[in-house]
């Protein structure tokens, strides 16, 4: 199921949240040495229980070498217990893209623990407020973050966007890597508060991949309902680290069907517009995300180099973020591109 799941992940991180093969390594590590964690629907919780969101903040360049130790999550719940007086129930993916979905499965079966089928995003964002959480009104404070070296730190912003300056800035402090959580919330919250089902998904995603009978890139796009944005080789890549964020640009020239064609990625961790020939294809909030053409693995915007033989996808995100609120923290022009966000079926019914 793990393996599964990391497939899954890959593809829904939209290029970020982290490498899915270190989230992967530490899930297994995990499991084999203390068993594998419990799975469970925000239904069988009690309401009042705690639910704790957790995940890596950072550039994922920087984690591909600074990996977790595996205590972090432990220090945080024993952090967050003394600040509430509450017991911590279940653990939650921050974000279910990239490694960043795998990393609860590890810490839950160290801490014996279950994780519930949900998340902050239905996918990766590179900022922390941008979840399912700010969108519903959760408080983010206390936000509670960790190091591999054992530091903890405690900090109450006051909104969302202090959040993200403060955390972003204690990461860079941190090395550029650290372990968070924030926007700690009950269950009956969670119902209403977070990404429903997302764990399931990422499963599906990447079984469909393993059991396809033919290409793996058709299967992958039958499962999410996706579109074939560009199939090609990476011709150039520019990418830089700074304020804690992977920053840059990818170019793909187009091979077999789309031969003479060239499609430019804008990243910032994720990949966040597309662009063919001069014509946008396809932006966020909707998950842009590149695959290798043979395997339909995902290839996270840490590791894109030149020569990789490589299909752009693109497809819908979960609806809250096509609402008023969630386009307000998401949409193309909150990351200062100059376009109005349209959804990716719309692109593609009028080409």
């Amino acid at each position: 199921m793990l393996r599964h799941q990391a497939r899954g992940c890959g593809i829904l991180g939209a290029g970020g949240g982290g490498s899915p093969d270190i989230g992967l390594l530490v899930a297994l590590y995990a499991t084999q040495r203390y068993g594998e964690h419990e799975l469970v629907n925000l239904d069988d919780l009690p309401e009042d229980d705690l639910v704790l969101p957790i995940g890596m903040v950072g550039a994922p360049t920087v984690a591909v070498e600074k990996i977790s130790n595996g205590n972090e999550a432990a220090l945080i719940i024993e952090m967050v217990e003394q600040l509430t007086g509450r017991r911590v129930a279940a653990l939650m993916s921050s974000e279910i893209g990239g490694g960043n979905g795998l990393f609860p499965a590890g810490f839950a079966a160290a801490l014996s623990l279950p994780v519930v089928d949900a998340d902050g995003m239905g996918r990766a964002f590179p900022e922390m407020p941008m979840v399912s959480m700010e969108v519903a009104g959760l408080n983010p404070s206390p936000c509670v973050m960790s190091d591999e070296r054992g530091n903890v730190l405690t900090l109450h912003p006051s909104n969302g966007r202090w959040l993200e300056k403060l955390c972003r800035s204690t990461s860079v402090a941190l090395g550029g890597r650290a372990v968070s959580s924030e926007y700690l919330m009950s269950v009956a919250e969670a119902k209403y508060g977070a990404v429903r089902g997302s764990v399931s998904l990422a499963i599906r995603i990447g079984r469909a991949i393993a059991d396809a009978p033919g290409d793996p890139v058709d299967a992958l796009l039958d499962a999410v309902n996706g579109y074939r944005l560009l199939e090609g080789k990476v011709t150039d890549v520019d990418r830089r680290v700074t304020d804690g964020f992977t920053r840059g640009t990818a170019t793909i020239d187009g091979l077999r069907g789309d031969s003479g064609s060239q499609l430019r990625l804008e990243l910032q961790n994720e990949n966040l517009v597309a662009v063919r020939d001069g014509v946008l294809v396809a932006t966020v909030p909707d998950i842009i995300t590149v695959v290798d053409s043979q395997s339909a693995e995902a290839v996270s915007t840490e590791v894109l180099r030149y020569g990789q033989r490589v299909t752009v996808i693109a497809f819908p995100c979960d609806p809250i973020w096509r609402s008023e609120r969630g386009l307000a923290l998401v949409s193309p022009r909150a990351f200062g591109y100059d376009v109005d966000y349209q959804t990716v079926e719309e692109i593609h019914a009028r080409a």
